[in-house]
């Protein structure tokens, strides 16, 4: 399952973590892979049940 970046981008902004924010905006790709990424998306405090899917 891949999630939009700006999903994740916007999630972290709403939180007030601006600098994890622009960190992602530079480091990941337009579409995350929640399973290859799973560790980091734990360390953000992103639960991939709330966010949007896409599928590629």
């Amino acid at each position: 399952m891949f999630i939009d970046k700006a999903e994740i981008v916007a999630a972290l902004r709403s939180r007030g973590l601006d600098a994890r924010a622009d960190w992602v905006d530079r480091a990941l790709p337009e579409f995350v892979d929640t399973s290859a990424n799973a560790a980091l998306l734990q360390t953000l405090g992103i639960s991939v049940d709330h966010v949007p899917a896409q599928q590629h």
